[in-house]
């Protein structure tokens, strides 16, 4: 063992090095539980790259532009978070933005066999890629973007789930669709 514990760890000699780890996902929209994630996350992190998603295969509320848009308002104080948009294979984007750790949170045992297998997947693709599973705090264990929406859009009230411009958003959704169908 060297004389520096963590030079036998990579992944821990890298985030006390202040290394950047990307938080991959389609946020849509933001939640507090992705929001408490790269807090919490910029605590051993130097830099959080926030990777949204523009995936092909689903419709998403918002569009990438403002997905990023709010993400990068809700983190503006925060020159640590760094946001923007991708395509294509996390380790593709995380090789091109020198990022060697990827940031996945985990609400319940049921998140664990999927994210499990994306680890697997992308340490094959590219075996200098960590994966850095987080838990997020109690009190977000049950969110996800599908369940505010859903709540959102059947009249309940979001406000203690996503950030303010978030909510604000997804009331604009909301009356423009109930116009389109008036």
């Amino acid at each position: 063992m060297s004389e520096n514990k963590n030079e036998d760890f990579p992944s821990v000699a890298y985030a006390e090095r202040g290394g950047k780890a990307v938080y991959p996902g389609s946020f849509d929209p933001i939640t507090n539980g992705h929001v408490d994630i790269i807090t919490r996350g910029l605590k051993i992190f130097g830099r959080i790259l926030v990777a949204v998603l523009e995936n092909p295969v689903k419709t998403p509320l918002f569009s990438a532009e403002e997905r990023t848009a709010m993400i990068k308002e809700i983190f503006s104080a925060e020159p640590q978070v760094e946001v923007m948009s991708f395509a294509g294979l996390l380790v593709d984007f995380a090789r091109n933005h020198d990022a060697r750790v990827v940031i996945r949170g985990l609400r319940a045992v049921s998140d664990f066999e999927y994210e499990f297998q994306m680890a697997l997947m992308n340490h094959k693709l590219n075996p200098d890629l960590e994966t850095f599973f987080m838990m997020p705090s109690i009190r977000y264990t049950f969110l996800s973007s599908n369940m505010v929406k859903e709540v959102h859009w059947l009249g309940g009230c979001v406000r203690d789930l996503v950030p303010p411009i978030v909510e604000a958003g997804l009331d604009e959704k909301k009356r423009r669709a109930e116009r389109s169908i008036s």
